[in-house]
């Protein structure tokens, strides 16, 4: 009897893994901002019942992660109005044939040192490629954030004492995003 009922937990806990939407939420950082940043993405997709997140950094992402994702979320550091190389390299990594990638969700997040640091710019390539490769690109919940979300952490209203710190304003945006991103990442799936 016991045996049976390990055997029937174990077949529902695999059955509602597999039916759980995918979330990949991939992101390079140097001094920590844009990881903290990738955290507070992460929770908001968390948020959502029916939801699996996996954040990695692009050192740690794979090809197989990439393409079971059913949305895949990429945030950067802004360097000089791009995104930072190790980003670059990912998205040129992404394959093409067969378009795996067609009708994923994608959305973007960026961390910058001063207003008007080009954040907005380098939203919009992220979701440029994203769009590029077939993607479904998605913003912030609003007006707010119409590219996704952003954070700045070096200038004065907004600058951080140490590294990783960044504005409680800042990661509720990051949170609104994760969180728009899981539901409409859900929404799709149920017309499938």
């Amino acid at each position: 009897m016991m045996r049976l009922l390990i055997i029937s937990f174990l077949l529902i806990f695999t059955a509602q893994s597999a039916m759980a939407q995918k979330v990949l939420i991939v992101f390079h950082s140097e001094t920590g901002n844009t990881e903290q940043m990738a955290q507070s993405v992460a929770e908001g997709a968390r948020s959502v019942e029916g939801v699996e997140v996996v954040l990695l950094s692009v050192d740690d992402v794979t090809a197989d992660q990439l393409i079971e994702a059913d949305a895949i979320i990429v945030g950067s550091p802004v360097y000089n109005a791009n995104v930072t190389p190790e980003i670059s390299k990912f998205i040129a990594s992404w394959p093409f044939d067969g378009q795996p990638l067609k009708d994923k969700i994608g959305a973007a997040f960026v961390t910058a040192g001063g207003i008007s640091a080009g954040e907005e710019i380098v939203q919009m390539n992220i979701l440029q490629s994203m769009l590029v490769f077939g993607m479904i690109v998605v913003g912030g919940p609003d007006w707010t954030q119409p590219f996704g979300a952003s954070a700045i952490t070096g200038e004065v209203p907004f600058e951080v004492s140490k590294p990783g710190e960044i504005s409680e304003q800042f990661k509720d945006k990051g949170f609104l995003l994760g969180e728009r991103v899981a539901k409409v990442t859900l929404k799709m799936s149920e017309r499938e």
